[in-house]
């Protein structure tokens, strides 16, 4: 009896010796993935903290564009204004133009081609006189 005690032993710590193998192979490959995920954790927190500075200088550029366009922005507006003052004081001299030409037709529908003007020699026209008046209040 004693010796199937002694092979049931034996059978045990072959089994245990085994065991004991399987485990110390599996730490080692825990081993040498526990290396390259360090490395790995190593790498994200790095690459973390390239995106982080990436994004802060992308944020300072959008704020500068931003300040760049709002400035754009409001000199457009002023000259926009300034622009529509011009154009509504060039239509008011047009105007002003318009009716003086208008009035100015009937008068020289009158005079007859063959007669020369008798005020040619002493100055400008009733007509030219009107229009530099005109052109000077315009100013």
């Amino acid at each position: 009896m004693e010796w199937a005690l002694e092979i049931v032993l034996v059978v045990l710590l072959a089994a245990t010796l085994f065991q004991a193998i399987r485990l110390e192979r599996a730490l080692g490959v825990l081993k040498r993935d526990r290396s390259s995920l360090e490395s790995l954790v190593v790498g994200f927190n790095a690459s973390t903290h390239h995106a982080e500075n990436g994004i802060q200088r992308l944020r300072a550029a959008a704020d500068g564009a931003g300040r760049q366009i709002e400035n754009q922005l409001t000199k457009s507006v002023a000259l926009k204004d300034d622009l529509a003052f011009l154009t509504e004081r060039g239509e008011r001299l047009a105007d002003r133009l318009d009716t003086l030409v208008r009035t100015a037709r009937p008068l020289a529908r009158d005079r007859s081609p063959d007669v020369p003007p008798s005020n040619a020699q002493k100055g400008p026209s009733q007509v030219e006189k009107n229009l530099l008046h005109a052109l000077r209040l315009a100013r």
